[in-house]
């Protein structure tokens, strides 16, 4: 059985570490250390050209949409707020266009805080801006950079009503909240003050969106039933038949298309015994069909 490969997206941000002070791709290892805890191996997504999406997603099994800074708000017809983060228009797009993706083939997907958020503006619904001006207090985001708990009440006969069936108490980091609910989707989870805490789609594809951030819960349970629905997907997608290609014969073609000094080459070359076992474990599977 394959191992399923889960796609997680990424910030893009400023960052720095050791003398480096640069533009990158990051995320939280509690994301890929959650996913591979449940048995998953987790590839990171950070933006691309929106064009790239389908051809990427069609070698995943499942799919997370990772927290992060606020949607711009003109994906959903709105204005900025003033306590609105500032937004990142690529990563929007490069997501957006991940999700449309994902649910075209079919995959496991899970939205998680800014995820779930993404995932009702793609189906035409809006955000609170800034959840205190409605709900009155900032129990759902009390200290910048700390997560908070607080409780959630969900929905019988649901997706995240069987992994959690009695109120439960999750870790919290968020201002803004689904407001109009987009096409398609059902509120399956609320917090004590009736912000929706939890959506999903109908189906029975894993396709769930929560606010708060499970992969910051002791128990990660919601990443591993994430992880079990994405290893049934990798079970029935169509299988390669096997990477025929040797190391030096892949080496060849790479070489033609990216000639390199010949230092580059013979570090290459040193590798080749890694490479070739590398290949016989992870050969790429076929691309998968696209659900009508």
């Amino acid at each position: 059985m394959r191992i399923p490969l889960i796609g997680v997206t990424t910030y893009l941000a400023p960052a720095r570490w050791g003398v480096w002070d640069l533009p990158a791709a990051v995320l939280p290892a509690a994301y890929s250390q959650g996913i591979q805890a449940a048995g998953g191996l987790a590839v990171l997504l950070p933006p691309d050209t929106p064009a790239a999406a389908a051809h990427l997603v069609s070698r995943l099994d499942g799919v997370v949409l990772a927290g992060g800074e606020d949607i711009d708000p003109g994906l959903y017809g709105a204005v900025h707020h003033p306590s609105m983060d500032a937004s990142v228009p690529e990563r929007d797009a490069w997501e957006l266009a991940v999700l449309r993706a994902a649910l075209e083939y079919d995959l496991p997907i899970l939205g998680i805080c800014r995820g779930m958020q993404l995932m009702n503006v793609h189906a035409g619904g809006t955000l609170i801006q800034h959840l205190p001006d409605q709900v009155g207090h900032e129990d759902h985001n009390i200290q910048p950079g700390v997560f908070t708990p607080h409780v959630v009440i969900t929905t019988s006969h649901t997706r995240i009503g069987r992994i959690y069936p009695e109120a439960t108490s999750v870790p919290t980091h968020h201002h803004q909240a689904i407001d109009r609910l987009g096409d398609g989707l059902t509120v399956t989870a609320r917090a004590e003050d009736n912000t929706v805490e939890a959506v999903e789609f109908a189906g029975q594809t894993f396709r769930l969106g929560v606010q708060w951030h499970p992969e910051m819960s002791p128990d990660q349970a919601i990443l591993n039933a994430l992880v079990a629905a994405a290893r049934t997907s990798a079970t029935t997608a169509p299988e390669e038949t096997g990477c025929e290609c040797t190391a030096a014969a892949l080496h060849e073609a790479w070489a033609i298309q990216h000639p390199v000094p010949g230092s580059w080459s013979n570090t290459y070359n040193q590798a080749d015994h890694t490479l070739t076992a590398e290949l016989s474990h992870h050969a790429p599977h076929a691309h998968r069909p696209i659900k009508a």
